[in-house]
């Protein structure tokens, strides 16, 4: 079998993304590439994506994808209108982080020689840049080796600079350029409304087709109007479900006294079944704001009666809260996930016939088999499943902080 050229797999990586990450294929598609041997492993400069042959050559598909994706959100985003009088390689040094933050929210492969950390998740570059900083002034930043992205030399080289001078903001323009993008470039003004038109556009369609990446609020200012108000289709969900669980015994006195016999709404305890996804991919935050939506509906019930289980590949956890109980739990995992565990479970210790609520992102082994509960499927994206249905949940940026 005749080995692709690097162009002709690029191709093919961007054509994969453009299917599997429409909003990254789209902004891939005018992302402007140069090959350079000066450098490691890529970096972006908000005007192109410089990168190693060799390096791009070793790559899978998927982590070329990746490469595209930061290289082409440097361009969207236009980071440097942010800059201020921030050091320009710890600024730029934080958007990288941000940015591969993001998109390992959405993407399964992860190339080597990547700025990513995962202290730094569902954080903002400007919040990335004020940790760096102070842990700069007091000598504590060390890069992850497991995590060099081609670039750390010089940033070492860089923070001994910095621990050279005194630690004032008007050093950053004596500093020699670096290689990891810190000669500040002047973006053509006409360039720079072309991919923000490019962007809006992207954003337009990902929005429509319901295909909105994971995280990408903490860089634009998004519209959810559209989308289903989850919290209210939570509380039919559970409603409904309770409100459908009839008994014979006693019968309905609606209707008694012509002799016809109608089932009466069975009221006694609610009984209910979640299941947290605890694998690595789990949004905290989101959880938060699941767990808090629950319990506000539990208030609606006299009584009722939850089955909590944490579990990836495997069942960490099964507490019971009841009425008026607060739903702490300690989420346990950070493997992969494996949904058959879970229904194996709640087969052996459970009811069969309570609602099911298993909050995830849907990446995982299903049941080859439906189980006999009803599932409802809580998951910050509406991807396909086996059986069940998906109630999309997004986050409240308002309430996050």
């Amino acid at each position: 079998m005749t080995e692709l050229t690097l162009d002709a797999k690029i191709s093919q990586a961007k054509a994969k993304l453009l299917i599997e990450q429409p909003y990254f294929g789209t902004l891939a598609s005018k992302l402007e590439l140069h090959q350079s041997d000066n450098i490691q492993a890529f970096m972006s400069d908000g005007i192109r994506l410089d990168y190693n042959d060799e390096y791009l050559s070793a790559l899978s598909l998927d982590e070329i994808g990746f490469v595209l994706s930061n290289g082409a959100m440097h361009a969207s985003l236009a980071h440097d209108n942010r800059k201020n009088n921030r050091m320009t390689w710890l600024w730029q040094l934080s958007t990288d982080f941000a940015i591969n933050a993001m998109l390992v929210q959405n993407m399964e492969e992860i190339p080597p020689h990547v700025n990513y950390q995962p202290r730094f998740d569902g954080l903002y570059a400007e919040e990335i840049y004020a940790m760096l900083k102070d842990e700069i002034s007091n000598e504590e930043f060390n890069e992850d080796e497991e995590n060099d992205t081609g670039f750390n030399e010089n940033n070492r080289k860089k923070q001994q600079e910095h621990q050279n001078h005194d630690n004032s903001e008007s050093d950053d323009k004596n500093r020699p350029a670096m290689e990891f993008d810190d000669v500040e470039k002047t973006i053509d003004k006409q360039e720079e409304e072309e991919w923000e038109n490019h962007n809006n556009s992207a954003l337009d369609k990902s929005t429509a087709m319901d295909e909105i990446p994971l995280g990408l609020e903490r860089f634009f200012e998004l519209d959810f109007e559209s989308l289903v108000d989850w919290r209210a289709e939570l509380n039919n969900i559970v409603d409904s479900y309770y409100r459908d669980d009839y008994r014979m015994f006693p019968p309905s006195k609606k209707l008694l006294y012509t002799g016809i016999y109608l089932p009466s709404a069975f009221s006694e305890t609610m009984k209910l079944i979640i299941a947290i996804d605890s694998s690595g991919s789990i949004d905290e935050f989101l959880l938060s704001q699941f767990l808090s939506e629950v319990e506000s509906i539990m208030l609606l019930f006299n009584s009722y009666e939850i089955e909590m289980i944490v579990a990836d590949a495997k069942v960490h956890s099964h507490e019971t809260f009841r009425t008026g109980e607060s739903l702490d739990i300690e989420i346990k995992g950070g493997g992969g996930t494996d949904f058959r565990v879970v229904f194996e479970h709640i087969e052996d210790h459970l009811d069969s016939s309570s609602l099911v609520l298993y909050f995830s992102d849907t990446f995982g082994v299903f049941p080859e088999v439906e189980p006999l509960n009803e599932v409802i499927w809580v998951s910050p994206k509406n991807l396909p499943v086996p059986f069940g249905r998906v109630l999309e949940i997004f986050k409240d940026t308002q309430l996050e902080a």
